[in-house]
């Protein structure tokens, strides 16, 4: 909720910097925030970030400045054609100018081409993959607070320096994301020259 509402303090005071430049729907920013409002990652954004939007909206003073800002939510459900459907509403018939939040990849992956198709713009704050910022790079988009190429290789880095393979054995762990996986397999293989396998390992005491 933090890394939101930092990031949308920022985006907010950007929009007054240019809005002599800036074509904003109807006079009004509308700020449209896509959340998990019921199941897994609820507690890690859902409600809370509306709220935090609000808040962020506050703090930046924009409104004191004479320009208002409305705030709309949504539930993606963590289905990436709910999700879409939701954003394509939002542009063309609720003119709402820029989605925030978005956790879960595939619909944040979904939104991402949407919002450039539609010119609009999109702060990622809760999807993880670095798709966002490779492969499928927008210069709609900006991806904050953390991806997996991230959580890969500083997790996995540490992982491997702190294993002495003659004091500890490796324990195999499923891990939440295939790409979270794949990255963090590359980066345990290239780091450890003793390993000669590519499973997804974690160590641990004897």
């Amino acid at each position: 909720m933090k890394a939101i509402r930092h990031s949308l303090t920022a985006l907010t005071l950007a929009v007054v910097a240019g809005a002599a430049q800036a074509q904003i729907s109807d006079g009004v920013i509308k700020i449209g925030v896509l959340s998990d409002m019921s199941s897994l990652y609820t507690d890690l954004a859902g409600a809370g970030s509306v709220v935090a939007a609000r808040m962020a909206v506050e703090d930046s003073g924009i409104e004191k400045r004479g320009i208002k800002v409305e705030i709309v939510s949504a539930d993606h459900q963590n289905k990436a054609d709910v999700g879409s459907n939701i954003v394509r509403q939002w542009y063309d018939v609720d003119k709402v100018d820029v989605v925030v939040d978005t956790p879960n990849s595939g619909v944040a992956l979904a939104v991402n081409q949407i919002t450039r198709d539609k010119g609009k713009a999109f702060l990622v704050s809760g999807a993880a993959s670095s798709d966002l910022t490779g492969k499928a790079c927008s210069p709609n988009t900006i991806h904050w607070t953390y991806d997996t190429w991230m959580l890969a290789n500083g997790t996995g880095s540490a992982r491997v320096r702190s294993c002495s393979t003659g004091t500890r054995q490796y324990a195999c762990r499923r891990i939440a994301s295939p790409a979270w996986v794949s990255r963090y397999a590359r980066r345990s293989v290239a780091s450890s020259p003793a390993s000669t396998s590519r499973k997804i390992c974690c160590c641990r005491p004897r």
